[in-house]
């Protein structure tokens, strides 16, 4: 089996990444409009509620599978094997979960009132387990990943525009909302022959698994918490304009905060691979350039996202949204956060086999999150949830860097922080200037993103700040130039 290079499964991860920036700009700007922010609060209460129930199903198969069929991927009878456990405990708990989705639908009268909607995205319960992501993730099969995706959204995109024309059609948006990750499950498990074998081999040990399952079950819990929790606690709390306008200030968050985990996406096979062969001083290497990375591509979006929050909301869902401007505001550090704890816990902890601190950091920000929620939501809404997040995050990042302190402050006392910023505060400056010439809204985002990342960009160049001038300048550039210097 061939195993791409990690650039390789960076740009593939990164093509998917893009899509998941491009297919929202297209869609929410009308579903919003035409669903206002009822219809789509409707819809991301009984996605979020629906996560819950995947989640328990999924128990913590997705990172756990990811490390442990990348450990196992040279030898094919363990990968077999492996592989059949792992989705044996998966179907069982799909099936026992299933029956507890379907009693809460018939008899929890939040979830009666739509129950049609409740039952269209539930469906994404059954075909979790079909899809055997981390079994792809393992191999690192990101080149598939990217192409079934893509395809999928497209055609999603289609659907949506022929089946969304009232504030009536919410739940054909929860089936396209659905539609990529059911779609990519069923092509997942029909293309899944190619990499294993499903018949049985028999000498299971289903037993093996379920130890560190269940110990990253408790982290996938208190991420859940403080990711969902603010969606169903604002269903509940307050209405459904006030989870529409929360989901579009984390919508604009999510897109982005996907950008800087892009290339972490790609990593935890790798690291778990050299942590398998014992190859610490690879190990390092490739963690300090996802910190660089992480630093230099984060703090800038975070600054655009606090500067531009009002704009990029009228432009992506109307003015009817612009309420969730300070929610995005207070949520927008969180791409920084995430993009830290996710590099610290996901891609660090978890080869080393600490899932246990882990699970401590994330439990930590799920009880801070938790308290916040109780105490903010009534009075603030969706700024509100967006501040118990913003301090959940921080929290996590805290309980990280304190067990990871010698490896954290080695990495990061290599990045040039001067450089960066020093190209954040000219290009904050000149992009307010430029940008405040402007009065129409899509017209004042072009210029304000051409100004703000064109400055931050020219800025770090001219300085050789380390990561764009080893992997951009050294790395991309000048072997661009050989090859048709080669030719």
């Amino acid at each position: 089996m061939k195993i791409k290079s990690v650039k390789f499964n960076f740009i593939m991860n990164f093509i998917l990444t893009a899509s998941n920036f491009i297919f929202p700009l297209i869609t929410f700007p009308y579903v919003s409009r035409v669903l206002g922010a009822s219809g789509t609060g409707k819809v991301s209460f009984a996605i979020s509620v629906v996560s819950y129930f995947t989640m328990v199903a999924a128990l913590g198969i997705p990172t756990y599978g990811i490390r442990t069929t990348a450990k196992v991927r040279d030898d094919q009878e363990k990968l077999n094997r492996t592989t059949q456990e792992i989705l044996s405990i998966h179907l069982f708990m799909m099936l026992l979960v299933s029956i507890v989705y379907i009693l809460a639908i018939l008899f929890v009268p939040r979830f009666q009132s739509d129950r049609t909607l409740f039952l269209v995205v539930g469906v994404s319960i059954l075909l979790d387990p079909l899809g055997v992501n981390w079994l792809y993730q393992g191999l690192e099969q990101y080149g598939y990943i990217a192409k079934r995706s893509i395809f999928l959204k497209f055609v999603g995109v289609i659907l949506m525009f022929m089946f969304i024309h009232s504030p009536d059609d919410y739940v054909f948006y929860g089936v396209t909302s659905i539609l990529a990750s059911a779609g990519s499950n069923v092509l997942n498990f029909i293309n899944l022959r190619k990499y294993v074998s499903l018949k049985p081999v028999g000498h299971y040990d289903i037993k093996q698994h379920l130890k560190p399952i269940l110990i990253l079950f408790a982290q996938v819990v208190a991420v859940n918490i403080y990711t969902n929790l603010d969606n169903v606690m604002l269903g509940f709390m307050k209405t459904d304009v006030d989870v529409g306008l929360y989901a579009a200030a984390v919508k604009v968050k999510t897109i982005l905060t996907s950008l800087v985990t892009s290339l972490g996406a790609v990593l935890l096979p790798r690291l778990s691979y050299y942590i398998m062969e014992g190859r610490k001083k690879e190990f390092q290497t490739l963690i300090r350039k996802a910190y660089n990375f992480v630093i230099v591509i984060a703090l800038p979006l975070m600054l655009f996202t606090i500067f531009y929050a009002r704009d990029c909301l009228v432009f992506l869902s109307g003015k009817e949204f612009i309420g969730a401007t300070l929610a995005m505001q207070v949520i927008a550090p969180t791409i920084v956060l995430i993009g830290l704890s996710n590099l610290l816990g996901i891609q660090v902890l978890t080869p080393l086999n600490k899932e246990k601190q882990l699970v401590y950091s994330v439990v930590a920000g799920a009880v801070a999150d938790l308290i916040l929620n109780i105490i903010f939501i009534p009075k603030m809404g969706a700024a509100g949830a967006s501040l118990g997040t913003l301090v959940a995050e921080f929290v996590v990042l805290i309980v990280q860097i304190m067990y990871l302190k010698d490896l954290f402050f080695k990495i990061s006392k290599q990045v040039q922080y001067w450089k960066v910023l020093v190209a954040l505060v000219l290009a904050s400056i000149i992009s307010i200037k430029c940008s405040g010439v402007v009065d129409m809204v899509f017209l004042k985002l072009i210029v304000a993103g051409i100004s703000f990342f064109g400055i931050y960009g020219i800025i770090l160049l001219l300085t050789k700040e380390t990561f764009v001038q080893n992997y951009v300048v050294d790395g991309i550039l000048k072997k661009s130039f050989l090859k048709k210097k080669g030719k």
